[in-house]
C-alpha cells in the first residue's frame, strides 16, 4: 500500500481558459477538492505555499477550513518557506489546525525555492546574517525554535502577576498538539539536506526537482537521496519509522477531455535547467500516456517506489470536477497495477 494524495499550487488568474479567478476562488475550491478526493478513497490534501503571487499563502486557515469539513484524509503543505515564519506564531497555527483536524497535519517545511520578490522574506522582517544571504540557515534556525516549540515543554517565565491563572511552571504556546513534532516534513531538495532532515528527525519530502545534477537520470538520483535520508536517520537513533513523500505529474488518458489537455504531455526525459542565475538543477519528467503504459513506465522509477507517499501535482486552474476525474483515474485504472491499492 502507498498512500496516495494530491498537491496543489492554488493558482488562480482571470485568464478566460482558468475556472479559478480569484483568491476566493482558489480557497473554496481547494476545500471542495479535499471533500471530493475523501470521497474517493485518496489519502491526502497538500498545499504549496508561495508569497507575492497569485497562488495559496497563508496555508493555516485553509488546513483548519479543510479539517473541518473532512474526516480522515492527510492534509499538508509542501512546503512552508521558513524564512518568512515566526516559528512560535506558527506553532499556535499549527497546533490549532492539527486539533480541529483530529490530529492529521502533516506539514512540510524547508528553506524554499526562489520567489516572485528578490529577498521577500525581507519585508516580513527577516533578515539573514552576514554570510547567508539566500536565508537558508536563517530557514534552518527558524525550523529549529518551531520544532523545539513543538515538544510542549514550558520555556517562558510567567507573569507573577498574570490576567488570568497560570499552570505551575515555565509556559509554552497554546494550544499544544501532541503528536505533531512527528508529523513534520523537510522539503530536501538535495542530498546533503535530505540527510540533516534525518539527522533531525524530520520525515522526508522530495520534489520533483533537486538542486543539484549527478548525470543519472532524476529518480535514481532521488532514490539515492531517500536511501541516505533513512542511513542518517537510523544512525541518529530515532525510534520511530519515517516517512518518505515524493511528488509527480501523472495523468492517465482515459477520456477525449484527458488527451485534449495532456495528450501530448509525457515527457520521456528529465530536464536540467536554472532556478535562478546561481542554482542549477534536475527536473523530473512528467507522465501522461493511457493507464497500461503508465503502470510500464511508473514500475522503473525507483524513487516513487521507495516512498510510502505519492503527491499527484494537479492543474488547479482547470476546476474541481476535472482534478478529481484525473486522481481517480489513477486511484481506479493506475495505482492497483502497481500494487499500490
Amino acid at each position: 500500500m502507498k498512500k496516495i494524495g494530491f498537491l496543489s499550487f492554488g493558482h488562480w488568474s482571470d485568464s478566460p481558459y482558468s475556472q479559478v479567478r480569484s483568491g476566493a476562488d482558489a480557497l473554496i475550491q481547494s476545500i471542495e477538492l479535499a471533500e471530493a478526493v475523501e470521497e474517493l478513497g485518496a489519502d491526502g490534501a497538500y498545499f504549496r505555499v508561495h508569497h507575492f503571487a497569485q497562488q495559496l499563502a497563508s496555508p493555516f486557515p485553509l488546513l483548519a477550513a479543510i479539517g473541518a469539513r473532512t474526516k480522515r484524509i492527510e492534509i499538508g503543505t509542501a512546503v512552508i518557506d521558513m524564512r518568512y515564519e515566526n516559528p512560535l506564531y506558527m506553532v499556535e497555527d499549527a497546533g490549532a489546525a492539527d486539533l480541529i483536524a483530529g490530529g492529521r497535519l502533516q506539514l512540510g517545511i524547508s528553506r524554499g525555492s526562489p520567489e516572485q520578490v528578490i529577498d521577500g522574506f525581507r519585508y516580513f522582517g527577516y533578515a539573514p546574517v552576514e554570510g547567508d544571504p539566500s536565508g537558508g540557515d536563517m530557514a534552518r534556525e527558524h525550523a529549529a525554535v518551531f520544532l523545539k516549540a513543538l515538544s510542549g515543554a514550558g520555556f517562558a517565565q510567567p507573569n507573577p502577576s498574570p490576567m488570568f491563572p497560570n499552570p505551575p511552571g515555565l509556559l509554552r504556546p497554546e494550544p499544544h498538539s501532541p503528536g505533531l513534532r512527528d508529523r513534520i516534513w523537510w522539503g530536501a531538495g538535495s542530498r546533503a539536506t535530505a540527510e540533516w532532515a534525518g539527522q533531525q528527525g524530520m520525515n522526508l519530502m522530495s520534489s520533483t526537482l533537486l538542486t543539484e545534477d549527478a548525470g543519472v537520470p532524476f529518480h535514481e538520483l532521488q532514490a539515492e537521496q531517500i536511501r541516505r535520508f533513512r542511513e542518517a536517520w537510523a544512525a541518529a537513533g530515532h525510534e520511530r519509522e519515517p516517512r518518505v513523500s515524493v511528488s509527480r505529474s501523472i495523468f492517465a488518458l482515459v477520456d477525449d477531455r484527458d488527451r485534449t489537455y495532456f495528450g501530448r504531455a509525457n515527457q520521456e526525459s528529465d530536464q536540467v535547467g536554472y532556478l535562478d542565475a546561481q542554482t542549477r538543477a534536475i527536473f523530473g519528467r512528467s507522465y501522461a500516456a493511457e493507464p497500461d503504459v503508465l503502470v510500464r513506465e511508473l514500475a522503473k522509477d525507483t524513487a516513487i517506489e521507495a516512498a510510502d507517499t505519492l503527491l499527484l501535482t494537479v492543474p488547479n486552474q482547470l476546476g474541481v470536477d476535472y482534478n478529481a476525474h484525473a486522481i481517480e483515474s489513477i486511484l481506479k485504472y493506475v495505482a492497483p497495477g502497481l500494487g499500490w491499492r
